[in-house]
């Protein structure tokens, strides 16, 4: 590396940590994600039952349990806060980092590794992952841990009991990557497998898999938590393995159609500033003939991994943004590869892309919240001007900058200025986001209905489901007419549900005290039927009220 001391090293170091854990408290939780995973671990908390797990006090089997454990153990350690709830995706964000470093140095040479990592640190999407509150980079960090490991027991050269522990690090990735999000775990990284095989037409690694003890480890760590919640609950075996993955990948049932092509602007936007650069080099491996018979390519094995990520949820009928980023820590594997072998020369022509990207997304920032229907919509959304404007400059200036260093071959400064300017574009984007609080979260009115609540009187939902509710409230809800996701644990205890609003008007005329938050809508119309309503707090989309006292 071209550092006059260790002490550029360490000062990328600190600002990188600095800035990765700079706003996980400082922002709201907001719907539905991140209150949905803040509140399940929260209550097992106030459970103690860690085997169902419970949203809103109803079973939901959605997802396996292991981020909803690392959350509440956050909890119990730490206490219930907004950083804490995020602690899980930003660990494992810098984690995924670290394990970039690693295999990079371990494959392509330490400094290629030290660029991938610091490449990764700057890529658009995943630092936003990594600081939202979701499953998306858990499951993305231990994906990546089984496939850098099984890459890294395949070098040339090391011993057997080396390769055996890397082999047995990827089997205990796998699991955890099963228990962070079911069986893509599995299905992904077995598909990658196949196709190197045959692209490759390599078949001699399947018999060095470890099979006996690999899948021992497998299923130490996945088979225990899985036969307990299905003695527990004999319904969730059909609602996970069939609904949850079968249904899902081949049916619209979750409403998340996009079409084929959805994942192509995102990749070309989420992987800012280095998506050039990746898919130049992914053309050069394709390129880059096999010199020796049974060789295994590592670059190839990463972009086939990449391939496949990309293509299997481009197939899927059901579609997040979140989705393809598990290819991501294997591009930054390959950009660093890059970046240590091209020239500065070659590299600054990729900052062009970025600069003229981040020129567009100031002048968008400039002009959106200046459209009268999005005045209208949300008249929060010009606070948000000043922030998007910062991001934007922050990704211009650090590609330009970039530009010029890597002109003047200083490549590991360059790409350091780079990744820090797409960092703090991340960060600024999201941290920006707290203006638009009221709409997107419950804690403002919270706040203040908070000195009149007490947690032994009942509190509907009605009509409405507010995800953020109840991780601030510290309590559960009884939903009225509305189910949504909540549907299958509603079916398994239906005692718990009000089905019609004339049912809640009923219960809520028996109730001496009680509460419950409505819909706007729902409020007035109940209001001109002559419902007993005392108002306590209200916003743009919702009011809370109490049953007024004599």
């Amino acid at each position: 590396m071209e550092f006059r001391s260790r002490r550029s090293l360490f000062l990328f170091l600190l600002i990188v940590v600095v800035v990765w854990f700079s706003n996980l408290e400082y922002r709201k939780l907001v719907r539905p994600d991140e209150g949905r995973y803040a509140e399940i671990p929260r209550e097992m908390v106030a459970s103690g039952d860690w085997v169902t797990p419970r949203l809103n006090d109803l079973k939901y089997f959605e997802k396996p349990a292991l981020q909803y454990w690392a959350t509440a153990a956050s909890y119990e350690l730490f206490g219930e806060h907004n950083w804490s709830a995020r602690l899980w995706p930003a660990l494992t964000g810098l984690l995924g980092i670290l394990a970039v470093w690693l295999t990079g140095a371990r494959l392509f040479g330490a400094r290629a590794g030290f660029l991938g990592a610091a490449a990764l640190t700057g890529s658009i999407l995943y630092v936003v992952l990594a600081h939202v509150l979701s499953l998306d980079m858990g499951v993305c960090f231990f994906l990546n841990l089984a496939v850098f490991a099984f890459a890294l027991s395949r070098r040339p050269g090391i011993d057997n009991a080396i390769e055996r522990n890397w082999l047995w690090l990827a089997w205990v990735a796998l699991g955890l990557a099963v228990l962070s999000k079911g069986l893509i775990g599995l299905v992904l990284p077995g598909a990658a497998l196949v196709l190197y095989s045959l692209v490759q037409r390599e078949f001699g690694f399947w018999l060095r898999m470890r099979w006996f003890s690999g899948l021992a480890l497998l299923l130490l760590v996945t088979v225990p938590w899985f036969v307990i919640v299905s003695l527990k609950n004999p319904e969730f075996f059909h609602f996970f393995f069939i609904h949850e993955h079968f249904e899902r990948f081949l049916t619209k049932v979750h409403g998340r159609y996009q079409p084929a092509w959805y994942f192509i602007p995102v990749l070309l936007v989420g992987f800012m500033p280095w998506v050039t650069l990746f898919l130049a080099e992914c053309w050069k491996t394709v390129r880059t003939p096999t010199r020796v018979r049974g060789e295994f390519r590592a670059d190839r094995f990463l972009l086939i991994w990449a391939v496949v990520i990309f293509g299997f949820f481009s197939a899927s009928h059901s579609k997040l943004i979140s989705y393809i980023i598990p290819l991501f820590p294997a591009g930054a594997v390959l950009v660093g590869r890059a970046i240590d072998r091209d020239a500065g020369r070659t590299l600054r022509w990729h900052m062009v892309p970025v600069i003229l990207f981040g020129l567009i997304y100031v002048g968008a920032a400039l002009w959106v919240p200046n459209l009268e229907s999005i005045r209208n919509d949300n008249p929060d959304v010009p606070a948000y001007q000043p922030w998007l404007i910062g991001a934007a400059l922050a990704l211009t200036v650090g590609a330009t900058v970039g530009f010029t260093l890597f002109q003047r071959e200083r490549k590991t400064l360059a790409t350091m200025v780079v990744a820090l300017g797409g960092l703090i574009c991340a960060q600024l984007t999201l941290t920006g986001h707290e203006t638009q609080r009221e709409s997107m979260s419950a804690w403002d009115i919270v706040q203040k209905v908070k000195p009149y609540m007490d947690d032994s009187l009942p509190f509907y939902s009605v009509n409405t489901y507010d995800q953020t509710l109840q991780p601030y409230l510290k309590r559960t809800t009884t939903m009225v007419q509305y189910k949504d996701e909540l549907d299958f644990g509603i079916q398994q205890e239906p005692e718990k549900f009000l089905p019609t609003i004339a049912d809640f008007v009923k219960r809520w005329e028996a109730d001496q005290k009680a509460f419950a938050l409505l819909p706007p809508d729902a409020f007035e119309q109940l209001q001109a039927q002559g419902v007993p309503m005392e108002v306590l707090a209200r916003d743009s989309r919702r009011v809370i009220v109490r049953k007024p006292q004599p």
